[in-house]
């Protein structure tokens, strides 16, 4: 099923659709304000000065997204209520149903035992490159990449209500986060401790009325716990965008209408000669015209590391290993017979392909503020 992004969320889980353009050179890396609440003197509840409740693309929501008569999409999404992997979800589907999970293979489960009709997961970012761990899963299991989102990731030092920035010992959030922000952090002289996420940081803050402790997590999060937002933009880089895929368990149906923008992502395995392959990789797209997006190689027998698990989903339902794997993301539709003929080339000179999904492309990049 195709969730539109041009959608208005319900409070307060609204995230603005913003795209955003690169920043210039002159752009300060980060940027700290403090504020002392974010609730706007007229009493409607603002963050950075836009109401809780705001359109995307500017249209009203025609109605829920159902899987059938009665049911809205249910996604699972890895942490807690408040996570920005939550908000991926319903950016991506507005008016979907979150199902909270402690783990990235906790919600892929999730799936696989229809308890939830989607999986989000966080697979790259600007700061910290590819998650391969969830490239990972996403290779171990049958799901297939349906959409993806590009998140614009504002980090936030929240406390509780009428806390001052002087009486803060520490601050808690997940490990990245903290890495994230460490020029900032530094500069507040608070003592920084990892917790398994986000969210989870701001819930124990709240339920425990931690009084000395800040964390880092979104402005939206600050607005779902009633917190005070004490500073903005504590990210030391101010570029900072992840990119989420979306799972399912089952393609599109047949039925559905072609895709806008079409993208595709594939793995390609093969047991040696690596430079030899990219080369022929590279040749069968380039002389058919078929555009990259994303292109990386992971060479594990160079590294010393274990080799890539796949799941051979036309075999046995067994997993296979490979020591040298190609991820592929490129503009275009497996249906297209310049791609059918990429793809078939390239499965004559390669050990294993395998289609991760076909989805409309995204190029926006959306904006919790």
């Amino acid at each position: 099923m195709a969730c539109s992004p041009s959608l208005r969320l319900p409070t307060p889980l609204s995230p603005t659709k913003n795209p955003r353009s690169s920043p210039s050179p002159s752009s300060p890396s980060s940027v700290i304000v403090f504020a002392s609440k974010i609730n706007g003197s007229s009493g409607q509840i603002k963050i950075n000065g836009y109401p809780s409740q705001i359109k995307i693309n500017g249209s009203p929501s025609p109605g829920q997204i159902k899987v059938n008569d009665t049911q809205p999409l249910r996604v699972a999404f890895q942490g807690s209520p408040g996570a920005y992997s939550e908000f991926a979800a319903k950016t991506a589907c507005p008016d979907c149903s979150t199902i909270p999970c402690r783990a990235f293979s906790d919600a892929i489960s999730a799936v696989e035992r229809d308890l939830a009709d989607r999986a989000i997961l966080p697979v790259e970012s600007t700061m910290e490159g590819t998650a391969l761990r969830n490239y990972d899963l996403l290779l171990r299991h049958d799901l297939r990449i349906v959409q993806e989102i590009n998140l614009f990731v504002h980090y936030c030092l929240l406390a509780m209500p009428g806390v001052r920035p002087a009486e803060l010992r520490r601050v808690i959030s997940h490990p990245m986060a903290l890495a994230h922000c460490g020029r900032a952090l530094s500069q507040l002289g608070l003592h920084r401790e990892p917790v398994e996420d986000t969210a989870g940081a701001v819930e124990m803050l709240r339920s425990q009325s931690l009084l000395d402790t800040a964390a880092i997590a979104s402005p939206r999060a600050a607005l779902l716990y009633g917190l005070d937002v004490l500073a903005h933009g504590l990210q030391d880089e101010s570029w900072n965008v992840t990119r989420f895929l979306m799972l399912s368990k089952s393609p599109p149906p047949s039925s559905s209408p072609p895709l806008h923008n079409p993208k595709t992502s594939m793995v390609i395995a093969h047991r040696g000669g690596s430079m030899m392959v990219l080369l022929k990789v590279l040749s069968a797209f380039s002389s058919r015209n078929v555009n990259l997006t994303k292109l990386e190689v992971i060479n594990s027998s160079n590294q010393g590391e274990a080799p890539v698990m796949i799941l051979d989903v036309r075999g046995r339902g067994s997993l296979r290993a490979f020591p040298h794997v190609l991820y592929v993301d490129f503009e275009g539709s497996v249906d297209e017979l310049n791609v059918k003929d990429a793809i078939d080339e390239i499965s004559s000179f390669s050990v294993f392909v395998r289609i991760l999904g076909c989805y409309a492309g995204d190029r926006n990049i959306y904006d919790l503020q």
